[in-house]
């Protein structure tokens, strides 16, 4: 998509000192990133890495020691650079005595939303995120859940061209996070941006264009996922076969009945491995490649010291 980039980081350190007699702990390091208008970026790492500091330098709440971070065209510093962005932390926090409506209305208001259409517009949102139902009950009563549902609402009132989300899964249950991947990725298909930041590796591989991996503050993995998967290796076979004893080459990875599943290694042909199973008097039933996935490639760029990506640091 054409438009400036909706995120910008050049050069950006940042470090924090807890007491003054204690030497200051680097959370950035020569930190280089864009996001690019239009797509969804997951960015990863373990707890330390530095991503709810790049989120929060982002939003102009803390400020670089060196290097520029631009929003929006804007230094992030703007309160203008945030007028078109959207965001959910990790740990909402909101007024309790307020109904799941009026916190998404008094954003709403915030950003300058018409009064004629904010209403239906809450509503409506809420009605999304799956709320329509306690729209009027207070936050008070919330669950835990239910609360990142209505900071989701929140979020998006005003139409954001840019959504930042930090750990938008939390607390939500297998439907939650059906619902709130659907949503995502809606978010796309209008137009919007998404850099969100995740511990769970698997919404990242089903949402995101590009992911961005840090690790002791640095950008260490910037990779396209459609690439990642079109090219990963095969790990392994797993075949699920039916009766039989012990089968050579293979590792018993569960067994329920007659059924058993089989690993083998990457190194055998599929013509060897059935001939394996026959031979034990066992019956095939499938055979499956496992394939590398996104949390063999992240926790492999951990391992790894030097930083690395197909789409270079500042890409």
């Amino acid at each position: 998509m054409d438009g400036p980039a909706p995120l910008v980081y050049r050069g950006v350190s940042k470090n924090y000192q807890t007491h003054f007699w204690q030497r200051p702990f680097t959370s950035l390091d020569g930190f280089s990133l864009e996001v690019r208008p239009g797509e969804i970026l997951g960015l990863l790492g373990p707890n330390g890495a530095g991503k709810t500091t790049a989120i929060k330098l982002a939003l102009g709440l803390i400020f670089p020691d060196a290097g520029s971070v631009t929003l929006n065209g804007l230094p992030a510093a703007d309160p203008a650079a945030r007028r078109a962005t959207g965001y959910l932390p990790e740990s909402p926090y909101f007024p309790d005595d307020l109904t799941g409506l009026e916190l998404v209305q008094f954003a709403g208001r915030l950003h300058g939303v018409p009064e004629r259409e904010l209403r239906a517009r809450a509503a409506e949102l809420l009605e999304q995120v799956g709320l329509g139902a306690a729209a009027g009950r207070k936050l008070r009563k919330y669950s835990k859940g239910m609360v990142q549902r209505a900071g989701m609402a929140r979020a998006l009132v005003a139409r954001p061209r840019f959504v930042i989300l930090d750990e938008p899964m939390s607390g939500l249950d297998p439907v939650g996070r059906r619902e709130f991947r659907d949503l995502i990725l809606s978010l796309r298909e209008r137009g919007a941006t998404v850099l969100f930041s995740s511990h769970v590796l698997t919404d990242a591989e089903m949402l995101c264009d590009r992911v961005a991996i840090l690790k002791d503050g640095r950008l260490r993995a910037l990779e396209r996922v459609g690439e990642l998967f079109a090219s990963r290796r095969v790990r392994g076979w797993e075949v699920e076969a039916r009766g039989g004893g012990a089968v050579a080459g293979a590792e018993l990875v569960s067994e329920r009945g007659e059924e058993r599943l089989w690993r083998f290694p990457a190194a055998m042909q599929a013509e060897e491995i059935f001939a394996a199973v026959r031979a034990a008097g066992a019956h095939p039933v499938m055979l499956t490649p496992q394939r590398e996935t996104l949390e063999d490639l992240f926790l492999r760029t951990l391992a790894d010291e030097p930083a690395a990506g197909r789409d270079g640091a500042a890409a």
